[in-house]
C-alpha cells in the first residue's frame, strides 16, 4: 500500500494545479451561476481528466487509482471537479471497456481531452436505489430503439454532449426487463430536463429529465444488449470509488483549515490547537480520513486489476468510510474555528451541506450496509 513515486509526482502537481484555484474560485464560480470552465481547461490540458483513458485514444493508458488521486488533490485545495465522477470515471470507463469500435473513437478523445463530457442517468423519482424498480424502457422499432422515462438528480446535463441513459430492455427468451446503456445526445427530440432547486451551492447544477419516445439507431445501444447488468456495475464501482475521492479532499480540505487555525487562534496563554479537546478530534479526524483512503486505494487497485467482484465489495466500503470520515471532518473543522466557521471568509460553513452529498449520493450509507451485510456476511435480505 505504499505509494509509487509516480503517484506521489502526480499528487504533487494536481495539488499545485489546485492551489492556483482553491475554494475562493470555485464559490466564485457556483455564486454566478457558471460552470468551473478555466479549471476544467487547465485540467484537461495537463492531462488529468483523461488519465484513466486508453492511450490509444488520446488518454494516460492509467486507471481509476489514477483518476482518484486527480480528484482527491483538486478537493484538498478546495475546488474539486464533480463532472470527473460523471464523464471519464462512469460514461469514459464504460466506454472504453464496452464501447464499439466506433463509439470509442467518437467519444474517448473528447472525454480524455475535456472537450467533450458525458451525463449519467440512472436515478429515478420512484425506484429511489431500487435499480430493479427502473420504469425508463427500451423497446425496439425496427433497426431503432425507442426509450421513454424519467430520470432525478442527474448532474451537469446542460454542459454535456450526451448522457448515458439506464434503460430496460425486454429479454426475448424470459420477457423480464434487463438494464441496457444507451448514449443520448443532449439535443435528441423528446429528450428534455428542468433544473432542480437544490439548497447545496454547487456549480454543478441538478436536473430531472424526461425522455418522451426518444428515438435512437442501435449504434446509441453501449456494448452487448445481453451484458447490460455487468457493464452498469463497470461503470458504478468507479463511481463509488470517485466519490470516496470527492469525499476525502473534501474533508481534508476542511481538517487543513482547521489544523492551521488552531495553530494560530490564541485566546489564553497556548493556541487552542494545544488543547486536547480541540487537537483530539482533529486528530481522530485525520486517522478517519486516511483509512479511508486506503480502502479507496485498495477499491481502485481492484478494480484496475480487473476483479470486478473485489472491487464492488471494497469500493462500496470505501465511499461508505469516505462519506462518514467527510461529515466528522467538517463538523470539527466548523466546531474548532467557532462562530468563524460559519463565515464566509473562511469557506467552511457551505461544505456543512455538502459533506452530507458523499453520505446520501450516489448510494446512501444504509444500502451499502445493506450490501455488506448481504453480499459480505451472507445475511438474509429484508426485503
Amino acid at each position: 500500500m505504499i505509494e509509487t513515486e509516480e503517484h506521489q509526482a502526480l499528487r504533487a502537481a494536481v495539488s499545485a494545479l489546485g492551489r492556483r484555484y482553491g475554494r475562493d474560485y470555485l464559490a466564485r464560480v457556483a455564486r454566478e451561476g457558471r460552470h468551473p470552465d478555466e479549471l476544467w481547461a487547465d485540467a484537461a490540458k495537463l492531462g488529468y481528466l483523461g488519465v484513466n483513458l486508453p492511450e490509444e485514444y488520446g488518454g494516460g493508458g492509467g486507471g481509476i487509482a489514477e483518476l482518484s488521486i486527480v480528484l482527491e488533490e483538486l478537493g484538498a485545495e478546495g475546488c474539486p471537479l464533480l463532472m470527473m465522477v460523471v464523464s471519464p470515471a462512469i460514461c469514459g470507463t464504460v466506454i472504453a471497456r464496452f464501447g464499439t469500435d466506433a463509439q470509442k473513437s467518437e467519444w474517448l478523445p473528447g472525454l480524455a481531452d475535456g472537450s467533450r463530457t458525458m451525463a449519467f442517468g440512472i436515478t429515478e423519482p420512484d425506484a429511489g436505489s431500487n435499480s430493479h424498480r427502473i420504469t425508463t424502457t427500451a423497446r425496439r422499432d425496427g433497426d431503432d430503439w425507442i426509450l421513454t422515462g424519467r430520470k432525478v438528480f442527474i448532474s451537469g446535463v446542460d454542459i454535456a454532449d450526451a448522457t448515458l441513459i439506464v434503460g430496460r430492455t425486454e429479454d426475448a427468451r424470459t420477457g423480464r426487463l434487463k438494464p441496457c446503456l444507451f448514449i443520448v445526445p443532449r439535443d435528441a427530440p423528446g429528450f428534455s430536463r428542468s433544473v432542480i432547486d437544490m439548497e447545496l451551492q454547487a456549480a454543478e447544477k441538478q436536473f430531472e429529465l424526461t425522455l418522451d419516445e426518444v428515438r435512437l439507431p442501435s449504434s446509441a445501444l453501449v456494448g452487448d444488449e445481453d451484458a447490460g447488468l455487468l457493464q452498469l456495475f463497470a461503470g458504478l464501482n468507479p463511481e463509488r470509488i470517485m466519490t470516496a475521492a470527492f469525499a476525502i479532499g473534501m474533508g481534508r480540505y476542511a481538517l487543513g483549515r482547521a489544523v492551521e487555525y488552531a495553530k494560530t487562534r490564541q485566546v489564553w496563554k497556548e493556541p487552542i490547537g494545544a488543547h486536547q479537546a480541540i487537537a483530539h478530534p482533529l486528530a481522530a479526524a485525520h486517522i478517519d480520513l486516511e483509512l479511508a483512503r486506503l480502502m479507496m486505494r485498495k477499491a481502485a487497485g481492484l478494480y484496475d486489476a480487473g476483479d470486478d467482484a473485489g472491487a464492488g465489495e471494497a469500493a462500496n466500503m470505501a465511499k461508505y468510510a469516505a462519506g462518514e470520515a467527510c461529515v466528522r471532518a467538517v463538523d470539527q473543522a466548523v466546531h474548532t474555528l467557532g462562530g468563524n466557521g460559519l463565515t464566509r471568509e473562511y469557506g467552511l460553513g457551505a461544505l456543512i451541506t455538502a459533506a452530507r452529498v458523499a453520505r446520501i449520493a450516489p448510494v446512501s450509507r444504509e444500502m451499502i450496509l445493506n450490501f455488506v451485510s448481504h453480499q459480505s456476511l451472507g445475511l438474509p435480505k429484508s426485503y
